[in-house]
Formats: structure tokens, C-alpha cells, sequence
């Protein structure tokens, strides 16, 4: 299973585009479709859109593999793209450590699907772009489609 195009629009909705370094709203330097710099990421002259989406390709890939991994039971192609979304936006380890995990791969769907709205927060605060975010995400997971394999029927590896 591959995120789909109802997933990008929603992760570049959520992110936009900024050509030049800016802090995300935990502090990281951050560029393009929502890329977090590391070291030794600097792009002092900043990125144009076409380099922006061979990087947010990459992103998503990886992010795209986490749930692959992460996940153990089918999904469909919303509940793919939420948490293909949610990964990006947060980061595999903290799907991995998640309650949402949890009741997911216990088979709790509807549990699952109300703990993305628990991660509307930036440290101790509420943050408005992060709570539509977790709205919209579940949204497409509730988009009706068929289930096909576990994480979507690409082999974990």
C-alpha cells in the first residue's frame, strides 16, 4: 500500500511550503513540505518545489515503512494515509509508543481512530493547525474503502 493522493493533499495542506529555513512550532528547523533539518542539513539557500517534493518523497517513504512495520493488522487505504500522515507529522517513535498503536493492533479500530484527536498538542499547549490536522486525519480514516493485507499487503521487511 502506497500513500495515496488524498494523503498528500492533506500532509502538504498541513505542512504549505516555505522555501526558506523556519521553526516548526516545537522549535526544529524545518524547510520545504515540513522537512526537519539535521545535521548536516542547512539549505542556506533554501529550496524551490521541485526540490521540496524529492525531499518530502523521501519523508513519506520513511514514514510510509514505519507503519508497515508498526502496523499489524489491515488497514484501509484512510486509515493508511492517517497514520502515514500522523508518522510524518510526529514521528515513528511516538506511533510506536502510542495507546493508538495499541488499540489498533489489538483490532480496536474505532479506539485507534479516537486517540489520533489526543495529539493535538504542542508541549503542554493545545495548537489549533495540530488539532485540525488529528480532525482531518480522521476523516480519511473513516473514508470507506476495502482492507487488504496487514498494513496494506506490502510485505514488512
Amino acid at each position: 500500500m502506497e500513500f495515496s493522493a488524498a494523503g498528500f493533499k492533506l500532509l502538504k495542506q498541513s505542512e504549505g511550503f516555505r522555501s526558506h529555513v523556519y521553526k516548526d512550532v516545537e522549535g526544529f528547523p524545518t524547510i520545504g513540505y515540513g522537512h526537519r533539518l539535521l545535521h548536516p542539513d542547512s539549505f542556506a539557500d533554501g529550496v524551490n518545489t521541485d526540490v521540496a517534493a524529492q525531499i518530502l518523497a523521501c519523508d513519506v517513504d520513511d514514514a510510509e515503512s514505519a507503519v508497515l512495520r508498526l502496523v499489524k493488522v489491515p488497514l484501509t487505504q484512510g486509515q493508511f494515509d492517517a497514520l502515514v500522515d500522523f508518522v510524518f507529522n510526529l514521528g515513528w517513535a511516538r506511533l510506536s509508543a502510542s495507546t493508538l498503536l495499541k488499540e489498533l493492533n489489538a483490532g480496536h479500530y474505532e479506539a485507534a481512530a479516537q486517540e489520533l484527536l489526543r495529539w493535538d498538542r504542542a508541549g503542554t499547549e493545545e495548537n489549533a493547525g495540530l488539532k485540525a490536522r488529528r480532525e482531518a486525519e480522521l476523516v480519511l480514516w473513516n473514508t470507506t474503502e476495502t482492507k487488504s493485507g496487514t498494513a496494506g499487503g506490502k510485505t514488512n521487511q
